[in-house]
Order: structure tokens, then C-alpha cells, then sequence
């Protein structure tokens, strides 16, 4: 299967009219064939009247065959075989072995939201039958469960082709959920996203899913995204992506006559805490561990540590050593877009001219396009403390050590902090009570708290959370990773005294799907 440069809308693919968009590969700057013409407002409101269509057919499909659907598109999307793959590094830089985990990351995601979908947990069934001869008044019959909002816009990313993408976690939790999703292709990656975006119109084939449950667009600019935030037939709206990208979105979605939710991952910079003991007892694990989490992938991650901070003590004096040796042997690497290289050295320029900041060291130089070179920076406290520059996200390997005086310190430093994806204590058992001042600032700021580990690598399950308050995301109470980034997509409904006949089938009398009820206050299967 090659890309052919078409749109998808339902079943059909096509040519679109507006201006060209040509993939690059980041590595040798090759403008890569074939273009892909940019939608627009046509195939906007052709997309949207499709997912409409669709919407109540697929929220009401039986959980069997909404999960199904899911594993097919798995199914699908290994079949494309190694063409996607080849693609994938073609139009992003990125090594074979990455997005072939990508590519594990992505089916795997898309089989546990199956698995969630069958165990209708997700559903929050709850039943409070009537009592007529309560007193002083009688009780009505109640009965409560989730439903899908409707069509999702979906907006891919583009640090990650296939995980965060056309068939990625918003889409594969919002499938799940029932809602149709019409997908905002990343113009880093259109031939990959088209690939995928056939592998999930062959399931809906292969599944006879309606035709509206899917669609990909492809537009320049930003025409295309803003007037699919705009239509009023899209009721929720993922996003992956720079902060200024999401705040466009969650304006244009809020001004709406009906506004409806925006789901954004913006911005985070994953501070890790290295507290005494450990920093005396680990000082070159932790200096490897920390620079080796900082290159990995250009440090093209949302959870990328780029921000350190540590008492001053001979122990930091020897891991600042320790890392500036080990940083300076790391080698360029390619990043994902001329744009994200650019912005990158942007970043790395504006901390090189403040006069607060002092650099530690580099990794390799490269004469070669769009290349990554890693660099570390460290400033004080105080410095930190006033000047709020210093927590705007650098993407790319670049971190800032900050240097404290002592405990409290380190605490106003975590409390000036705003919202993260994550943030990391390194500690010891002799470093319980430093952790025990700290812990309540994170869990306030942060949507992942780690011990002893780097917040790289997000493991996909039921416990994960992929989250934060802003600007790590727009929503602090949800997660884009992980089986609980369903609810992002449902809405509960009640009902009140319904016949039996009107019912949905998973709240009727006796339980038919045996899924988990919550029965007049009690669990029950």
C-alpha cells in the first residue's frame, strides 16, 4: 500500500483543491511526494454531516461490536506492514525500532479500549429502583449511565506518527466511548496518516460500522482545524500539541454558540527533584539516568525532564560534573520538523542570552539538517524565582538545573511551578521527610508523581494518568493515556421511570450484559 495524497471522508477518498502540502524528511531536507491538496469547508461539512449520521447508530452498536471494531482496526494497521513503518522514518527522522514500538504502543492501545469496552465498567451503571411506600414520600425509578457526546474532533500530533495520531489514543478512546471521530491529519506525517486512516476504513468495511464513524482531512494553515472546532456537529475536540495550538482551539471552541469541551496536552517541563541522600549515594546512575532520559528521541517527549532541581553540596558539584562528561559524548540527532528545529534552537538561544543562566555543557555539533544538539543550563533559586521565562518548555534535549540553598528552598521552587504532566523525587529512605514536605505540591501540580524512576516512557493501562493542570493540559481532571481517558468523551443521562421496553439494553431488569451496577447504593455484578 502506498500513499496516494487523497482525502478520506467516510468511505470515500479523493482529491482535494486548496494549496499543497508536501511531507520533508527532516534528515536530508527532501520534500517528499506525493502532495496532499488541503481540504476545505466543503470537506469540513461533508466530514461533520457524515459523523452526525453516524453518531447514534455507533453509540448504540452492542459493546461486542464496538469492541470488535477496535481490535480490527488493530488488525488492520499491522497488515499495512512494513510500508507504514518505512514511511513513518521517511517523513519524521524517527529509527526503525522506535516506531516499530510505536506502532506495538498503538495496536496495544486500541485492544485495551476494547477490553474496557466489554467489561462496560465505563458505562457507570447505577440503579435506584422505586419506593412507593417510602415515607414521607416515595421514590421514583432511577436508573443512570454513560453516553457518548457525539462526533469528536480529533488534531494528530507531531512527536508521535502513529501513538498520538490518526488512530491514537484520543481516537481509540473516543471510538470506544461511541463517538465518531473525524481526524485533523499532522502535516509532518500526511502519508503515514493516510495509511492509517485506510486501515481504519477497511475495518469499518469489514466491521459494516456506519460510514460517518471515521474520517481523515488534510489542510495547511489553519483553516481546516479551526472550522472543524467551529461546526456545530462536533461536540469534543482532542489535541496534541503546542500551548499557543490548544489556546487557538479552546477560544474558537468556547465563543461557539454551544461550546463544548477542548482536550489539550500543551506544554510541561517534568521537573525531578534530586533530594540529599540519593544525590550523595547515586550521584552517576542518577547523572546517566538523567541525561540518557533528556536525549532519548532528541527529547522530542512531552514528559522530557527539563527542569532539575538540587541542594547545593559537594554531591551536586560531582553529578554537575558527572553530567556535563556524559552529556558532552551524547550525539546529534534528527528532529522530527525543520519547525521544531528551529523553535528548538529559539529556546536554547534565549537561555544561552539570559544573563541568570549559565550553560554546563553540550552534546555533539552537526553540520547535517535539523539536528539536536543536547544541551544542559543551571541557574540559582533565586533567579528561577523571578523570572518566569524560565518555565517556558524547550522541546527538544534541553534542560535547567536549578541550584538551592536548602529544603525550603526547593519547596518554593516546586510551588512556583506551574502545571505538569509529571514530576520526579529522587530519594532514599533517609530522604522521607524531605519527600513528605515536597509531596503535597506536586499532587497539586502535577498529573504523575514518580519515585526513583525518569518520566519518560508512559506505560499504557488503567491506572496511567496523562494529565495535569494547565498549561500541561486544558483539563486537570482527565488523561489522555490510560483506559480512564474514556470518560473524556461521555456525558451521564438518567431515567427516570422508563418502561422496561425504552430502556437501554445494559440498564434493564436482570442485568442482561452483566456488566457492574452500583444497585441502590451497592455493587454488584
Amino acid at each position: 500500500m502506498q500513499p496516494k495524497g487523497q482525502q478520506l471522508i467516510g468511505l470515500d477518498a479523493f482529491f482535494a483543491a486548496g494549496a499543497p502540502i508536501h511531507a520533508v524528511n527532516p534528515a536530508s531536507g527532501e520534500q517528499l511526494e506525493p502532495a496532499y491538496a488541503s481540504g476545505g469547508f466543503a470537506e469540513v461539512n461533508r466530514a461533520c454531516e457524515l459523523a452526525e449520521s453516524a453518531s447514534v447508530a455507533f453509540r448504540t452498536s452492542s459493546l461486542q461490536q464496538r469492541a470488535t471494531f477496535l481490535e480490527t482496526i488493530a488488525d488492520q494497521i499491522e497488515a499495512i506492514g512494513d510500508e507504514l513503518i518505512q514511511r513513518g522514518m521517511l517523513e519524521s527522522g524517527l529509527p526503525r525500532a522506535r516506531l516499530e514500538g510505536e506502532r506495538g504502543r498503538t495496536c496495544g492501545q486500541l485492544r485495551l479500549f476494547a477490553s474496557v469496552v466489554r467489561a462496560g465498567e465505563w458505562l457507570d451503571v447505577r440503579i435506584d429502583p422505586a419506593l412507593p411506600e417510602r415515607q414521607p414520600l416515595p421514590r421514583v425509578d432511577l436508573r443512570q449511565q454513560h453516553i457518548a457526546l457525539g462526533p469528536v474532533v480529533v488534531f494528530g500530533a507531531s512527536n508521535f506518527p502513529l501513538a498520538f495520531s490518526v488512530a491514537g489514543g484520543d481516537t481509540a478512546s473516543a471510538l470506544a466511548a461511541g463517538c465518531p471521530v473525524i481526524v485533523k491529519a499532522h502535516s509532518a506525517h500526511p502519508g503515514t496518516s493516510e495509511l492509517v486512516g485506510r486501515a481504519v476504513q477497511a475495518a469499518i468495511k469489514e466491521c459494516q460500522m456506519p460510514e460517518g464513524v471515521f474520517s481523515l482531512l488534510f489542510g495547511s494553515g489553519f483553516e481546516v482545524g479551526q472550522a472543524l472546532v467551529s461546526d456545530p456537529r462536533v461536540k469534543a475536540v482532542g489535541f496534541t500539541g503546542s500551548r499557543s495550538g490548544g489556546m487557538a482551539l479552546m477560544a474558537t471552541a468556547q465563543t461557539r454558540l454551544q461550546p463544548i469541551p477542548v482536550y489539550a496536552e500543551m506544554s510541561s517541563i517534568n521537573p525531578v527533584f534530586l533530594l540529599p541522600e540519593a544525590l550523595q549515594s547515586r550521584t552517576q546512575a542518577l547523572a546517566e539516568g538523567f541525561i540518557g532520559s533528556l536525549s532519548m528521541g532528541a527529547g522530542q517527549f512531552c514528559t522530557s525532564p527539563g527542569l532539575v532541581i538540587a541542594i547545593r553540596s559537594s554531591a551536586l558539584d560531582t553529578f554537575v560534573a558527572a553530567t556535563s562528561k556524559v552529556i558532552s559524548g551524547i550525539a546529534t540527532q534528527t528532529m522530527l520538523t525543520p519547525g521544531i528545529h528551529s523553535a528548538y534552537e529559539q529556546g536554547v538561544k534565549a537561555l544561552s542570552d539570559n544573563v541568570g543562566v549559565r550553560s554546563l555543557g553540550n552534546g555533539d555539533a552537526s553540520d547535517a539538517p535539523n539536528q539536536c544538539q543536547a544541551t544542559l543550563f543551571t541557574t540559582s533559586a533565586e533567579v528561577f524565582l523571578n523570572d518566569d521565562r524560565l518555565q517556558d518548555e524547550v522541546f527538544g534535549a534541553c534542560s535547567l538545573l536549578i541550584e538551592c540553598d536548602d529544603m525550603a528552598q526547593v519547596k518554593s521552587v516546586a510551588e512556583k511551578l506551574e502545571g505538569q504532566l509529571t514530576a520526579t523525587i529522587q530519594m532514599e529512605e533517609g530522604d522521607i521527610e524531605q519527600a513528605k514536605l515536597l509531596l503535597p505540591a506536586l499532587e497539586e501540580r502535577a498529573g504523575r508523581v514518580l519515585v526513583n524512576g525518569w518520566p519518560t516512557g508512559v506505560e499504557v493501562c488503567h491506572a496511567m494518568v496523562h494529565g495535569g493542570p494547565f498549561p500541561a493540559t486544558s483539563d486537570s481532571r482527565t488523561t489522555s493515556v490510560g483506559s480512564a481517558a474514556i470518560y473524556r468523551f461521555l456525558r451521564p443521562v438518567c431515567y427516570q421511570n422508563m418502561p422496561q421496553a425504552l430502556l437501554p439494553e445494559v440498564l434493564r431488569d436482570g442485568n442482561p450484559l452483566k456488566v457492574s451496577q452500583l444497585m441502590d447504593g451497592k455493587r454488584v455484578v
